[in-house]
């Protein structure tokens, strides 16, 4: 496919213009997300990669050579041009999701291709929904285990495995999985992982198979590790302990209606500094500010699984600092997310609307 992925900033060839790759849409056409945040549609021949991206989707810096003395004067006379890199990315203990001390772990087989399930390879992607460390292993085969991978995975990101070939997908019919979980502050700690699953190859090739999710623009098989601190344990049913239980009488139980939480349609968050502390005194107005991104980025973190939901941010009006920095780590940290003034008859000028996507 070129060489391009979702994530990429790309040029086109044959026209002005560029962006970042949002999504695919069969071999052929790449979707760019350009400076205005719309859409446009291209084939894939008529982009080129500007600034390639890792695993975590972050921009790959790619290293400056330096003019030789040989260089030609025309060369040396030119003049530098310094940009300044975006930073990898770092886990800040202090911008925990709302899961506080819960871990959930996924594997996902993503196909490169949904339309061609019969041939296409497939991306095995694990995911750390949680504000843990974890070092893990993940392994393939029964009596004879081989070593898929062995890493360590930052909280709240996914990392790609292996990028696995349809004709080695029926060695994974059985999986185990062992991996244990730290912070680098105090933390509630959790057991030794070791986990078995077997999968069916027949899914593979089944298109039901693939759904969408909350991690990946592409449909994808997701397997369950650990969610909400709940291990899914594969484990063996001993046939007479199972008939024990059968013959067992069992007392009525009256059904519980469980009722699901429904998510507010619009989040209102209050950046008002008399909103956020008891006490201003002794605090310059750079820690102010800090007190109120710390709490933008709090509140964006919890709610970035979640698509279509839409935060208005109460920053008022002001000098426009607090509305700029906002803005400043939407294009940047959460580019994909769209943004606007907030209703004006319900805010006047001093909000902006966050939608997630």
């Amino acid at each position: 496919m070129n060489g391009v992925k979702v994530g990429d900033k790309v040029r086109f060839l044959n026209a002005v213009g560029g962006g970042v790759v949002t999504r695919f849409q069969g071999k052929d056409v790449v979707f760019v997300e350009g400076a205005d945040g719309f859409e446009i549609p291209v084939l894939v021949r008529e982009v080129v990669v500007v600034q390639p991206t890792n695993q975590y989707n972050f921009p790959v810096e790619e290293p400056k050579i330096k003019a030789s003395a040989s260089a030609g004067a025309e060369t040396a006379d030119e003049p530098e041009e310094t940009e300044l890199p975006e930073p990898e990315y770092s886990w800040n203990e202090r911008e925990e999701t709302l899961d506080g001390e819960q871990l959930s772990l996924y594997l996902a087989f993503v196909p490169k291709d949904i339309k061609q399930l019969q041939t296409t390879d497939m991306e095995l992607y694990l995911i750390n929904d949680s504000n843990y460390f974890l070092q893990f292993a993940l392994y393939s085969g029964a009596d004879n285990a081989v070593v898929r991978s062995q890493n360590m995975i930052e909280p709240q990101t996914k990392l790609l495995l292996e990028t696995v070939n349809k004709l080695a997908l029926n060695e994974f019919e059985r999986l185990r999985f062992q991996a244990f979980a730290y912070k680098r502050i105090a933390f509630t700690a959790k057991p030794v992982m070791d986990i078995s699953l077997k999968i069916n190859p027949v899914k593979f090739y089944k298109l039901h198979s693939f759904r969408e999710n909350d991690f990946f623009y592409e449909q994808a098989m997701m397997l369950t590790l650990v969610e909400r601190d709940v291990m899914n344990l594969d484990m063996e049913i001993d046939p007479h302990q199972l008939q024990k239980a059968i013959m067992q009488k069992e007392l009525p139980q009256k059904p519980v209606r469980v009722q699901k939480k429904v998510r507010p349609e619009i989040i209102e968050v209050d950046l008002h500094i008399d909103e956020l502390l008891d006490s201003t005194a002794g605090m310059s107005n750079y820690d102010m500010l800090k007190v109120q991104m710390d709490k933008f980025h709090e509140v964006m973190r919890a709610n970035l699984k979640y698509k279509g939901q839409k935060i208005v941010f109460i920053h008022g009006k002001g000098e426009g600092v607090l509305r700029a920095e906002i803005e400043k780590q939407l294009k940047s940290r959460y580019r994909h997310c769209e943004y606007q003034d907030a209703s004006f008859q319900q805010y006047g000028f001093g909000a902006t609307q966050v939608t997630i996507h």
